[in-house]
C-alpha cells in the first residue's frame, strides 16, 4: 500500500504528539539546546493534539497525518502530520490568509517525500477553504526546511518574530505563497 495521507481524528491524538516529539528531536539538535530536545515528551504535547484536533472545522481548519506503507493492505502507522487554519497574525486579513501552523515529520521518513505529500495536501484544503494566500512560520536558523519551502514555492516575506519557547528565544521567518 502506498504512502498517504487522510484528515486526522481523535485516535490520532497520541500518535501526532509522538511524531511532533520524534522530529523536534530528530531536526533541531544544534538549533535549539538539547537541554530542551531531551525535555521533551509526547504525554506532555497531548492536551495541545486533542484540542487542536477538537477545533477542526474543514476546509478552513483541521489536520491531515502521513501514513506510512503497510504490508498487509491496512493503513500503516502515522509518520507526519500537518495542521492548517486561518492565519493568526495580525498583520494580514484571516479572512483569505490560511496558514500551515504545523508540520513534522518523523525522523525515519525525512526526505522520502511525506512532507511534500502534506505540504501539497494543506494547500489543496486552504484553497477549499477560500484562502487566497497560504503561509507558514520556519525556524530562522533552520536551513534545511527553508529550502524545503522554498523548493515548493514559498518564498520569505521578510517578516519575522521573536518566539519564546521559555527555555530558549528563537527568531522565526515567514513564509508565504500565493494560491490563486
Amino acid at each position: 500500500m502506498p504512502v498517504r495521507i487522510r484528515r486526522a481524528d481523535a485516535g490520532d491524538t497520541v500518535a501526532i504528539a509522538t511524531v511532533y516529539v520524534r522530529s523536534w528531536q530528530g531536526a533541531y539538535p544544534s538549533l535549539i539546546p538539547q537541554s530542551y530536545l531531551d525535555a521533551l515528551r509526547p504525554e506532555d504535547r497531548v492536551a495541545t493534539v486533542r484540542q487542536s484536533l477538537d477545533e477542526t472545522a474543514w476546509p478552513r481548519r483541521g489536520t491531515f497525518v502521513l501514513l506510512g506503507p503497510s504490508d498487509d493492505g491496512e493503513d500503516g502507522p502515522i509518520t507526519g502530520f500537518v495542521s492548517i487554519g486561518p492565519s493568526r497574525d495580525e498583520d494580514v486579513d484571516a479572512d483569505v490568509v490560511g496558514e500551515i501552523l504545523t508540520i513534522y515529520l518523523d525522523p525515519d521518513v525525512f526526505g522520502t517525500g511525506g512532507g511534500s505529500l502534506l505540504l501539497y495536501g494543506a494547500l489543496d484544503e486552504l484553497r477549499r477553504g477560500g484562502f487566497t494566500v497560504a503561509t507558514l512560520w520556519v525556524l530562522g536558523t533552520n536551513a534545511r526546511a527553508r529550502r524545503f519551502y522554498e523548493r515548493h514555492g514559498l518564498r520569505p516575506d521578510g517578516t519575522t518574530k521573536l518566539h519564546d519557547w521559555g527555555a530558549f528565544v528563537a527568531t522565526d521567518h515567514r513564509y508565504v505563497i500565493d494560491l490563486t
